[in-house]
């Protein structure tokens, strides 16, 4: 484990908790999007934001990669 993984953890626990989503139903999304990817490529920028910052940007990357 590195030191991204507790961090992808919460993200995704943050995530699931905004959104009122299952467990499963993240797992399924983030994957579909390469969301973890995208959190592991910007750890050194998203782990020094809030909650409420992440939850957003993950929202604004999920929205950018869906088909128009």
């Amino acid at each position: 484990m590195d030191e991204k993984t507790p961090f992808i953890v919460y993200c995704i626990e943050e995530y699931k908790s905004a959104e009122k989503l299952s467990g499963k139903a993240v797992i399924d999304l983030f994957n579909r999007y390469r969301v973890i990817d995208y959190i592991r490529s910007y750890y050194e920028a998203l782990h020094t934001t809030g909650r409420q910052y992440i939850v957003n940007d993950i929202n604004l990357y999920i929205k950018a990669r869906q088909p128009a």
